[in-house]
């Protein structure tokens, strides 16, 4: 197995994962529309809504934390890190990595698989109203995903690694960008000539890439190239 195949596994199980759990977001919209239809229009709520939606919501946040490191979306300080060349920016991830990431990950997991473990053993169920739902299974939700997050992380490092020693980062598993849709739309123009039409198409790469600080480095390098 090749590095770049063992980045795509761990990737394809964030994103497995990542997009079922996002099949949530349609059960908790309709649990919420049914709720507020039995409050408000039938006046009898039922007891278990409020708790269902908070449960769903919390795994769907959970789940799908790995699938947006997967896909390198979570929120940095691109303003900074965008102008670094590639093995600095690498640098700079991997010293977070170990200084920040992998002991918060590692205090999560740890601690949720005690939390969750103590759920199951009592068969813990929500006090919140009478009869509440179990709380087990959700609880177990959190050492699932502090686990798929740390085999997301062990996969960032390994990039970090890579870029340190080319220069470059290792390719993602390719996913569905909302980007996309403007590619789609200039391949199916008939109102621009083909040339103009690549150089769009490829000029939306690049935003794309920027816009996760990995073609900020190598612009700053040429540049840099340009004014000597």
């Amino acid at each position: 197995m090749t590095i770049q195949s063992f980045l795509f596994a761990i990737d394809r199980i964030s994103t497995t994962v990542g997009k079922a759990a996002a099949w949530l977001l349609i059960a908790l919209t309709a649990l919420v529309c049914i709720e507020v239809f039995r409050r408000y229009a039938l006046n009898s709520p039922s007891q278990w809504g409020f708790e269902l939606s908070v449960m769903m919501y919390g795994s769907l946040f959970m789940l799908t934390g790995a699938y947006t490191l997967a896909q390198d979306g979570h929120v940095r300080g691109d303003f900074l890190y965008g102008s670094m060349p590639p093995r600095r920016q690498a640098g700079f991830d991997l010293a977070l990595y170990f200084l920040f990431f992998f002991p918060g990950i590692i205090a999560l997991l740890y601690a949720g698989w005690d939390y969750a473990g103590s759920s199951w053993a009592i068969r813990e169920h929500s006090s919140i109203t009478a009869d509440g739902p179990p709380l087990y299974w959700f609880k177990s939700v959190i050492p699932l995903a502090g686990a798929l997050v740390l085999l997301q992380g062990v996969a960032e490092v390994v990039r970090c690694v890579v870029c340190l020693k080319t220069g470059k980062w290792p390719e993602r598993l390719n996913d569905v960008e909302e980007i996309d849709v403007v590619k789609d739309q200039l391949e199916q123009s008939t109102y621009v000539d083909d040339d103009a039409r690549r150089a769009a198409i490829e000029s939306v790469s690049d935003i794309e890439e920027a816009a996760h600080g990995r073609l900020g480095g190598a612009a700053a390098n040429q540049s840099g190239g340009g004014a000597k």
